[in-house]
């Protein structure tokens, strides 16, 4: 993104709600989709779950989103785009469950996702979609759903399916759009950046601009490839590399380096939030859930225990995210053109703060000077001042129970 001092894609309406919000430089995800949604979604890191397989979430867990608790709080939920927390074939009402009274979400590992795409529509397959492409359609409906609550309170998720790859393990392949191949990844973040303005601009029209929180934030880095195009049942990659601050930057997803997982986050709203902020806070994905009921005066329950802070008053201008850390871990990937796999942490963990990185190997890293880790720093190199960081960030690892 160009507001991240990107040079390689125009991202004209993020750049706007940089310059007009407050912009994050220290928000960090897990490495992949997945994980990094069921800590979103609950409030906790994926190891305090258990076993969970993947594309799945913990049915214990179900009541305690945070799309749930809004909803029980009053608040009307929608959601268009990606899912990825079942296949919606064996499970269609998943997303009702746990709190989305509206939802358009295309099937994942059951069709396309954007050109003809399969899209859910409150449990049911769409006949309409043939022609269209997926994100049109999943603004549209998160916009007719607005419109249709602006009189109340309301929380829109914008699951974008941009800018990720197509599914890749459909026989046959999905179709390609009307260049006779997949868009390619500049493309994809266009259209990313095109949307936004889009949803933005349906808020503005609404008059509800005054009155909304927009929070944008990835949910991984940027993947080192993608398809683009079928060759029969032949899927043909490309690399992405990005030029950033005069840097090319290959595509670090799957990596638990900055450039898998240290995400954009830009919050705007307009009237509380000051403009032209840039902030330095540390902000993981366990903390939406607290921040939004914080935000929304709704209290946490008291038999539910998080990993996650609220950064609520960062946004109010009320001071800093108590934060002192945030924490990552690795997950096991799905096997090539399978959707079994079984989802729990390979063991490489990482605690962090935004100067210094310790991962569970005792490898501590000072990232302040050496952000691409290419100079791990071992126990018996330490000097005094690294002996106390190290633990420092030790103890955050106990605390957490390892």
């Amino acid at each position: 993104m160009e507001c991240y001092g990107g040079q390689s894609y125009r991202t004209p309406h993020l750049n706007e709600l940089a310059r007009t919000g407050m912009k994050f430089n220290h928000a960090y995800s897990m490495p992949v989709c997945h994980p990094s949604r069921l800590t979103l979604m609950s409030g906790r890191y994926p190891f305090r779950h258990g076993h969970v397989p993947w594309g799945d979430y913990p049915k214990d867990a179900e009541d305690q989103t945070f799309s749930r608790l809004l909803q029980t709080a009053g608040y009307t939920n929608g959601i268009a785009g990606k899912w990825q927390l079942c296949l919606l074939r064996d499970d269609p009402l998943h997303p009702q469950r746990i709190g989305f009274d509206q939802s358009d979400l295309f099937g994942w590992h059951e069709g396309p996702r954007y050109y003809e795409p399969m899209i859910y529509t409150n449990g049911s397959v769409r006949d309409d979609t043939l022609g269209h492409y997926g994100p049109d359609l999943y603004q549209r409906s998160l916009i007719e759903f607005m419109k249709a609550n602006r009189d109340r309170p309301f929380l829109a998720y914008y699951s974008m399916a941009v800018a990720h790859e197509v599914t890749d393990d459909l026989d046959p392949p999905v179709p390609h759009g009307p260049f006779d191949r997949y868009d390619n990844y500049a493309e994809m973040v266009a259209e990313m950046d095109r949307g936004v303005g889009r949803m933005v601009a349906a808020l503005d029209a609404l008059k509800l601009r005054e009155n909304t929180l927009i929070l944008f934030l990835a949910d991984n880095g940027t993947p080192p490839e993608i398809i683009i195009r079928a060759d029969g049942k032949e899927l043909v990659r490309t690399p992405v590399v990005s030029r950033r601050n005069g840097l090319d930057v290959p595509g670090g997803k799957k990596q638990l380096t900055n450039a898998g997982t240290n995400v954009p986050m830009i919050a705007n709203w307009p009237g509380t939030i000051s403009p032209g902020q840039q902030v330095d806070d540390l902000v993981d994905f366990s903390d939406i859930l607290p921040t939004f009921l914080d935000l929304a005066g709704v209290p946490l329950p008291s038999e539910l225990k998080l990993d996650g802070v609220s950064f609520a008053n960062r946004l109010r201008g009320q001071g800093a995210s108590p934060r002192s850390f945030v924490y990552c871990e690795e997950a096991v990937l799905p096997k090539p053109g399978g959707v079994e796999p079984d989802g729990e942490s390979s063991g490489l963990k990482w605690v962090r703060t935004q100067a210094w990185k310790l991962y569970n190997d005792g490898r501590l890293f000072h990232m302040a000077e050496d952000p691409v880790e290419q100079y791990p720093l071992a126990a018996e190199q330490d000097n005094s001042t690294r002996k106390m960081i190290r633990q420092k960030l030790q103890r955050e690892f106990e605390r957490l129970g390892f």
